[in-house]
């Protein structure tokens, strides 16, 4: 296959390491200021409990194309379950739910709790154990609509506060710790590689992973460090927003750096101005590097935000939001050079893992050519060299794909990524239209 001879040559430098070529031909972009639905970030809905209600797609699917809203909270409580198994009609229940949310072309935030009565009635630490053992197989076959799993199954809510098995109201042994750590390390061998699990506090991960926030070299590898984010569900409260801070002055510089690649989201629970007006949110969304928030909790909240002017900012500005400044493509007689102006004007990194094509297209004659390089680490340019031995001869388009990488969604085009630039997208196609054309004539590349 041509795309197969391609991607075995395809080779990816920094701007810089490609020699000039003779000929360019440069096209700069318009940065687009709409709202999009991009998979894996922005506001979510959170609408009831996730084992009590059913998943319309027709519903989740206007929130994609009416709100621009890609992502739904899954808490699915396994009330009744405390001393015994799963039963066969949750776990069909949860699959159905997934089938829902893909069905509609959104992910889910995924959480699993035993109750939401502050008085805590979860479930042993081998109890949990084995539920998580249920639910494997589930979670890794549904792996591709899951943006994130939230720890949970511990406490009220599955927050880690109120809890009859785990150490209750902050008062937790080496013993509860211990288990806690068995929680999150089952989960992690549960789920996929490429997914990520938040606990409720920085101080839950600084305990049972270490105190070093992970950095660039580590990030994106199959270790708990980098694959265990943060969420803050009473963001902007009072009291250290109601107890997820204990010492700010060291959290505080903790999160900023991890948050650079691993998850950040959650939700409002109380006003509290002026720490929950426009300029300490704007501050913290972007400082803590968030990905994520729930639209329908704390609605005053997103109401104060309307009001001050910052609601659609905070719209636009969740999670990633790539663009293009400018192309260059240049040629030589068997060999084409595309050098990528990309900046994120988003508050995060993509967080899971994504594909990166480039496609020639000459009508019906479509060809990819992976781009060996890591959407979640572009920040600037990006340069890569394409060798056109064997490509048939032709006039072709070159556009972008930044698909999904699990293989049920990469052709599905509301699971690829729209670049905010103007006049570039095709949401027949899912690409990002260069603008760039190249004749290819026996081997030999024309401009």
């Amino acid at each position: 296959m041509i795309a197969a001879l391609l991607a075995g040559v395809l080779a990816a430098t920094m701007l810089g390491a490609v020699p000039a070529a003779p000929a360019a031909e440069r096209v700069v972009y318009t940065p687009d200021t709409a709202d999009i639905a991009n998979p894996d970030r922005g506001l979510y809905h959170h609408t009831g409990d996730c084992d009590a209600t059913t998943f319309d797609p027709a519903v989740l699917r206007a929130y994609r194309t009416e709100e621009h809203i890609s992502l739904v909270m899954c808490v699915f409580y396994l009330r009744g379950f405390q001393d015994a198994p799963i039963s066969a009609a949750a776990l069909r229940h949860l699959e159905d739910q997934a089938a829902a949310v893909r069905a509609a072309g959104l992910k889910m935030v995924l959480r699993f709790a035993y109750t939401d009565d502050p008085a805590g009635d979860d479930a042993p630490v081998e109890r949990v154990l084995s539920h998580i053992g249920q639910l494997t197989p589930y979670l890794r076959e549904n792996a591709d609509v899951i943006h994130v799993m939230q720890a949970g199954f511990v406490g009220a809510w599955g927050e880690w506060y109120y809890t009859q098995h785990f150490g209750n109201e902050g008062v937790v042994s080496a013993t509860d710790q211990a288990n806690r750590r068995r929680v999150v390390d089952r989960l992690l061998q549960a789920l996929p590689a490429s997914r990520q699990v938040q606990l409720r506090t920085p101080g839950y991960k600084r305990t049972l992973y270490g105190t070093e926030p992970v950095g660039a070299g580590a990030a994106y590898t199959d270790t708990p460090q980098a694959r265990v984010g943060h969420h803050n569900d009473c963001f902007l409260a009072p009291y250290e927003d109601y107890g997820t801070y204990v010492d700010p002055a060291v959290e505080y510089p903790y999160l900023r750096a991890e948050t650079l690649y691993v998850a950040m989201g959650g939700e409002t629970c109380v006003t509290n101005p002026p720490r929950s007006d426009c300029p300490t949110a704007l501050e913290e969304l972007s400082g803590f590097h968030w990905t994520f928030l729930n639209t329908d909790y704390q609605p005053d909240v997103l109401r104060g935000w309307a009001a001050g002017g910052c609601l659609d900012t905070v719209r636009r500005s969740l999670g990633y939001r790539l663009r293009l400044t400018e192309s260059t493509v240049s040629v030589r007689a068997r060999e084409l050079t595309v050098r990528l102006g990309v900046r994120n004007d988003g508050w995060a990194a993509p967080i899971n893992p994504r594909g990166a094509e480039l496609v020639l297209r000459d009508g019906a004659r479509v060809h990819r050519v992976p781009i060996p390089s890591d959407p979640r680490r572009w920040a600037g340019d990006v340069s890569f060299t394409v060798p056109t031995a064997g490509i048939p001869s032709g006039r072709y388009q070159l556009l972008l794909n930044l698909p999904d990488a699990s293989p049920a969604l990469r052709n599905r085009p509301e699971y690829s990524i729209r670049l905010a630039t103007v006049d570039t997208w095709e949401p027949a196609t899912g690409f990002n239209d260069l603008h760039q054309t190249v004749s290819v004539t026996d081997g030999h590349l024309h401009q």
